[in-house]
């Protein structure tokens, strides 16, 4: 006589023998439930008509793939732990250092172009906040590394960090290719999307660093030298020795 499975055979959740090692969360089945789910079922299958091998391997396959997704799960977690934690380390080098920062604003001038906003300020705090590094200046104002023009004082001229290092090209021609055509403009400002750095330019371009086929510092128009051919000074001449 075949003795059917029904849900009496499965173990409940308001069983207090039912435990779960690594409690699942949102309504997930974990790991250790899946398995004592298996157990259950095949100690209560019908002996005359047994699971069918194929059927096996695929739940244990199932098995063993969501426990590799939960270890995976693990590690990237605590990799992000330690990516956050070297990431303070790094940025709280700028704690007590005066800066120079922007940030863009929604709003144009009259030549259409993005107004900025700007100010310098002493770094006192650093926090993340939704993973991204804030700082704190002294008058309470919040900016992100993207925001940082250029540091003022309180240590080392020479950039520590990337996005510091980054800053240092505000104000510079660069130029870069859209298509065949090759485009001249000026860096305005750096932000960060999705952990990489962006340069804003003023036609409103965001381009990466890559992207540039030439940087190059604003040239001096001021007049270096007078190039009129002036006479030898009686110091300078000399006299015929045949005289």
């Amino acid at each position: 006589m075949s003795k059917d499975i029904t849900n009496d055979y499965y173990l409940s959740v308001n069983d207090p023998n039912f435990k779960v090692t690594d409690k699942p969360t949102n309504g997930e089945l974990g790991k250790d439930a899946f398995l004592k789910i298996l157990i259950t079922q095949l100690q209560n299958q019908d002996p005359t008509s047994p699971m069918d091998d194929k059927e096996f391997i695929a739940q244990m396959a199932q098995f063993s793939s969501l426990e590799q997704m939960q270890n995976m799960t693990k590690a990237m977690e605590n990799l992000l732990v330690s990516q956050n934690q070297t990431q303070l380390m790094s940025y709280s080098s700028f704690i007590g250092k005066e800066v120079k920062w922007h940030e863009l604003t929604d709003k144009l001038d009259e030549a259409g172009k993005p107004i900025f906003n700007e100010g310098t300020g002493v770094i006192k705090e650093l926090k993340f906040a939704n993973g991204e590094p804030v700082f704190i200046l002294a008058d309470g104002k919040e900016i992100t590394p993207g925001n940082i023009s250029s540091i003022l004082g309180g240590g080392s001229s020479t950039p520590t960090n990337p996005f510091a290092e980054a800053s240092e090209l505000i104000g510079k021609n660069v130029q870069y290719k859209n298509g065949e055509q090759v485009i001249d403009a000026i860096i305005e400002a750096i932000t960060v999307k999705n952990g990489a750095i962006e340069f804003i330019l003023n036609d409103g371009t965001r381009l990466k660093r890559d992207d540039f086929t030439l940087v190059e510092q604003e040239e001096d128009t001021t007049d270096k030298d007078d190039t009129t051919d002036k006479e030898p000074s009686d110091d300078t001449k000399t006299d015929d020795p045949t005289v």
